[in-house]
């Protein structure tokens, strides 16, 4: 072999190593999968997680452990699925908006004033859980299981009780969020898009005025202190998950992928009776620390719901299909009528 093929055997070898995907890191424990999350480090999930990777260990025998880097370091949850794409990471917890990403039809469960109660959550997403698993499957993602973040309440600077209301004030919108813009949209709301890292700053500032979350949520990522008062109406259910790059997971022996299956979601069911606990409690904290309840009219609340019909409408088939809405609904309907 000349000189000249030599130095491009060499050269192709380094782009190989740049490149290609790593499995899994190697290290003296054993197989190390790398996760990240938004979720605080001393939050119930990182809890949760930290149980679940030390009971992993010990049923492969440290064959396989998780590596989290929590609190939003690696970005938000589009930074983290690019650093998922690119190997630099093996997976991560997202919300229902961020696997939305992942598969359109997820979007479902995100209609404002869909849900009344956790009980018809919990009986939907067992319907539908199998078809969500596939979809994200087909597209390159093993879930590990389902989580929550619960019902998001509209949450402000100045009081927020109509649509009036809304178009008033400077409003904060996700910008992985095609549904709430949508709506907002349907409103005449110009909303500001920002990433959930970056909203905090957004509050401070003046940026915007109304922000939306789940109130555990609202209390971890710190924006309960620059908020004064929170609408008593919950908007909107969202969930969340855990998945992993599919190619990653099914070079672990069939064995460890169920062992891994098993328990997360047994641990992840458990986190979600303590997520639903916390976020009644979270409302009481920001309620000590001077946030005020605004409890908005009847008609007022049939506003929203209104426009919130109206822009799904006009929405279906860009996200979720008009199929799945209406395999949603008929389950929403059959579960009020008790026929279970």
């Amino acid at each position: 072999m000349n000189r000249r093929a030599i130095i491009k055997s060499v050269v192709f070898g380094i782009l190989v190593l740049l490149f290609s995907v790593p499995s899994a890191e190697s290290a003296e424990e054993g197989l190390v999968i790398k996760m990240a999350t938004l979720a605080p480090e001393g939050s119930s999930w990182i809890k949760q997680f930290n149980t679940m990777n030390a009971e992993v260990m010990e049923k492969t025998k440290d064959k396989v452990r998780f590596k989290i880097y929590p609190g939003g370091v690696l970005g938000d949850e589009k930074d983290m699925m690019r650093k998922v794409q690119i190997g630099q990471i093996h997976g991560a917890a997202l919300t229902t908006g961020g696997l939305v990403a992942l598969f359109k039809e997820i979007d479902v469960v995100h209609i404002p004033f869909f849900f009344q109660n956790y009980g018809e959550v919990d009986y939907v997403l067992k319907k539908m859980g199998p078809s969500f698993k596939k979809g994200l499957e087909d597209n390159g993602y093993i879930l590990l299981g389902w989580a929550e973040a619960g019902f998001i309440y509209l949450m402000s600077t100045t009081p927020i009780s109509s649509v009036a209301d809304l178009k008033k004030a400077k409003v904060w919108i996700w910008h992985e969020s095609p549904l709430a813009k949508a709506i907002f949209n349907e409103a005449g709301v110009a909303a500001i898009p920002l990433s959930a890292t970056d909203v905090l700053v957004g509050l401070q500032t003046g940026m915007v005025q109304v922000v939306y979350a789940p109130p555990t949520a609202a209390i971890a990522l710190q924006w309960f202190t620059k908020v004064k008062y929170i609408t008593d109406v919950p908007l909107s259910y969202i969930g969340g998950g855990l998945v992993v790059r599919k190619d990653i997971f099914k070079r672990l022996p069939e064995s460890f992928q169920n062992i891994i299956l098993e328990s997360f979601q047994r641990h992840l069911d458990q986190l979600k009776i303590v997520t639903r606990q916390e976020n009644q409690e979270a409302i009481k904290v920001m309620e000590k620390n001077g946030v005020k309840i605004v409890t908005p009219q009847q008609d007022q609340v049939a506003e929203f719901k209104r426009l919130s019909d109206t822009a799904i409408a006009h929405f279906a088939n860009q996200t979720f299909s008009t199929k799945v809405l209406a395999d949603v609904t008929a389950y929403l309907e059959n579960y009020r009528k008790g026929r279970r």
